[in-house]
């Protein structure tokens, strides 16, 4: 089955939905005007339910098929927020909004999703019922566990659910995907490191945070080096390291370090975390400084079902003749928590977003449906 002639025709007009999407980007939860031009378009194809506010800004649309009889019940899923970036690509289209950029493809991913709506609505070629969810904030907010927290998988009846991502620097239109842990689980963290300042003049007067900081970016990295298994997969890395005093001859009172820890295995990310503690705690408590160490478990590992990752991978080889298998990603996604509330698979058309893609991923999401659920 090669690309749906009917994508062909729809792909300029998706393409100004994109363009649109792009021009007008929102992050996290505010994706208020992009929900709302979400939701316009699903009353426009004629979805047969549409419900807004689900996971505070995401947009779910359902479509019935030609018949139900089979109670099948699946859900297709794209993100919508943007990042706070400064647009400088110099489109004709980039971003009317300063300090906020679609750099990531979303705007791609939800034109896509809403070009496969438009389609399923019209042809309604399956049997069984397509739940299509629209979520904000995946760029750090968590939107897919606020939308499973919000009880969509239960009140639509979703039974497997389908994400997709484009890949930068990657063929157009080429798909890869792999079964089992997929994208890494990303933990975030921060310390408050408390010393005594003084003149830099009269270093044995002070408790100086600088020093304890830095011995501390350096010993974190033994955790890696040397806690952790090496055939496992850890990255710990600080990010940030802000002093109180931005002077030349002041030995700061405080420093505050950032940074994240990626992890695919909950025995890693235990040890990840544990270690952490263990060593800020003791190199405090060497320098005779106090230290309080925030740690937060962000998105888990992104683990893709067996059975449905080689569906998609089936799916993707009919639309573009091949599948490969795709790395390990130490990045994280939030459709890991929809994948822990239900059975499915996450894949990537690997391309430079670039809207001659439009066509490929459009083709792979109905055809999982048509597939997934056909008419008997």
């Amino acid at each position: 089955m090669p690309i749906k002639n009917r994508f062909a025709e729809l792909q300029p007009e998706i393409t100004e939905w994109r363009h649109h999407l792009h021009e007008n980007p929102e992050i996290l939860f505010e994706t208020h005007k992009t929900s709302a031009f979400v939701e316009t378009k699903l009353k426009d194809f004629g979805c047969d339910e549409i419900a807004t506010g689900i996971g505070r800004t995401g947009v779910v649309g359902v479509i019935k098929g030609r018949e139900t009889s089979s109670g099948k019940v699946i859900g297709l899923r794209a993100d919508m927020d943007a990042l706070p970036i400064l647009e400088q690509t110099g489109l004709s289209y980039a971003s009317k909004t300063p300090g906020s950029m679609h750099a990531c493809g979303h705007d791609g991913h939800t034109a896509m999703l809403l070009g496969a709506t438009k389609y399923l609505s019209e042809t309604r070629n399956f049997n069984g019922t397509v739940i299509v969810i629209f979520q904000p904030a995946e760029e750090g907010g968590g939107g897919g566990r606020e939308m499973c927290s919000d009880g969509m998988m239960e009140r639509f009846g979703i039974q497997e659910v389908y994400g997709m991502h484009n890949w930068p620097g990657r063929p157009v239109g080429s798909f890869a995907i792999r079964s089992g842990a997929f994208f890494a689980a990303t933990d975030i963290w921060d310390m408050q490191i408390e010393g005594r300042g003084g003149h830099a003049a009269k270093p044995q007067e002070t408790i100086d945070t600088t020093v304890v900081g830095s011995t501390l970016v350096m010993a974190l990295q033994t955790i890696a080096s040397r806690n952790a298994d090496p055939i496992g997969q850890i990255v710990v890395s600080v990010t940030s390291f802000e002093t109180s005093s931005k002077t030349f001859n002041v030995i700061p009172q405080c420093v505050e370090l950032k940074g994240t820890v990626r992890t695919m295995s909950a025995d890693m990310r235990d040890l990840a975390e544990c270690r952490i503690k263990e060593i800020a705690f003791g190199i405090a408590e060497t320098y005779g400084a106090k230290i309080e160490v925030n740690y937060l478990r962000n998105y888990p590992v992104m683990v893709n079902h067996d059975e449905q990752t080689s569906f998609a991978a089936e799916v993707a080889t009919a639309v573009s003749g091949g599948c490969d298998e795709a790395p390990l990603v130490m990045g994280g996604e939030d459709f890991a928590f929809m994948l822990e509330e239900r059975p499915g698979a996450y894949h990537h058309p690997r391309y430079n977003f670039n809207d001659d893609a439009i066509p490929a991923g459009c083709s792979w999401w109905s055809e999982i449906v048509e597939r997934r659920m056909p008419i008997s």
